[in-house]
């Protein structure tokens, strides 16, 4: 919907938000057309025709909604609430549509927006150091092997190192260790190495990774706070978690006779069933 549209018009409604928008933000925006959509780690990427990318990172509360003008008569009330949270409008389209807004909202404002030459992009300090992403087949069991050799932090640790792998959040990670049947405290640096019970589950740690990440695409994702999807509706993924959030309950693997535990590691909650995640 948005590849191929023109930026007609960016209405920032404050200077900042984590960080100052970029300088001349607006007037070096507006004008350029959306050439791709993409992706790195927790960032959405805006490739513009003028050779920037426009980099977007939504914080703890930020979220992205699109109105079209069909919407004018009929507005879901999702919409109108909290509008003075918009910080940033563009109003997109091509040369044949009617006028879209894609709005960008905030309420806590730690999400931040930077413009970064696309020649530069890889070099940026957010982007120079993050790890491999979590999707696709990029990261597989032998690519963990190699990562977690000799860290001998615990496994949630390391999953949730955005130098190893970029992407991962709290939520994914206790789901992930609890499909693969691992326990958290365990040292990262146990699974790496030779021999095929390793390689099994370091295997089953990468199909877990990526079947969960699936899982909360298909749900629209999880809203437990602020997260909404672009129409406004919300996600349903946190209703499908066996772990997350469901301290004392218990524990949903079948044949499993135990319950849910919360821990907390490095300042994090990590929710775990000591019965069968070894």
């Amino acid at each position: 919907m948005l590849e191929g549209s023109k930026i007609r018009k960016l209405i920032q409604n404050r200077p900042d938000l984590r960080f100052p928008f970029p300088s001349r933000f607006a007037d070096r925006v507006q004008g350029q057309t959306i050439t791709a959509l993409s992706r790195r780690a927790k960032y959405l990427l805006v490739h513009l025709s003028g050779g920037h990318v426009l980099v977007c990172h939504l914080g703890m509360s930020g979220s992205f909604r699109i109105e079209t003008t069909a919407m004018t008569d009929n507005v879901p009330a999702a919409y109108e609430k909290n509008r003075k949270h918009d910080h940033v409008i563009l109003h997109v389209g091509k040369d044949t549509d009617a006028d879209t807004k894609v709005i960008y909202n905030d309420p806590r404002r730690f999400g931040f927006m930077l413009l970064i030459k696309h020649d530069e992009l890889n070099l940026h300090p957010i982007f120079a150091n993050l790890g491999v992403e979590p999707t696709g087949n990029t990261l597989d069991g032998e690519t963990i092997g190699l990562l977690f050799e000799g860290k001998r932090a615990p496994l949630k640790a390391a999953l949730l190192d955005q130098r190893l792998i970029a992407g991962l959040g709290n939520i994914y990670v206790c789901e992930a260790l609890w499909r693969a049947g691992l326990d958290p405290r365990k040292s990262a640096e146990s699974i790496s190495g030779r021999g095929k019970r390793r390689g099994e589950v370091r295997d089953r740690l990468a199909s877990a990774i990526r079947d969960v990440i699936r899982d909360a695409i298909d749900s629209g994702g999880s809203s437990l706070r602020d997260h909404v999807q672009t129409d406004g509706s919300l996600g349903y993924f946190q209703h499908r978690f066996a772990t997350y959030d469901r301290e004392g309950e218990a524990c949903m693997k079948t044949g499993c006779h135990g319950q849910v535990e919360r821990i907390v590691q490095s300042g994090r909650s990590t929710f775990f069933c000591r019965l069968c995640q070894k």
